[in-house]
């Protein structure tokens, strides 16, 4: 079934969630952590998003990010790649 269209719009709050191919483990120590939170914070400053929360589990994160601009599904492909 194809994916539903994400509505953007400005000042939404959103609850991002990513897992790790076959839910492997997507950070190997906290050093990989840390340049999540950094590769997180630089995607901040690029979109303006806050993060008003974040979970970083061994194969998956959570976030919860307000976005200024409808610019969520932009930062995430950065963010992401």
């Amino acid at each position: 079934m194809p994916r539903q269209v994400r509505i953007q719009f400005p000042g939404a709050v959103y609850h991002v969630m990513a897992r790790g191919d076959r839910r492997e483990a997507i950070y190997r120590d906290e050093d990989d952590r840390r340049m999540f939170l950094d590769a997180l914070g630089e995607a901040c400053g690029r979109t303006g998003w806050r993060v008003h929360a974040y979970a970083l589990m061994a194969n998956h994160y959570h976030l919860v990010v307000q976005t200024p601009e409808p610019n969520l599904v932009a930062g995430m492909a950065w963010l992401q790649n």
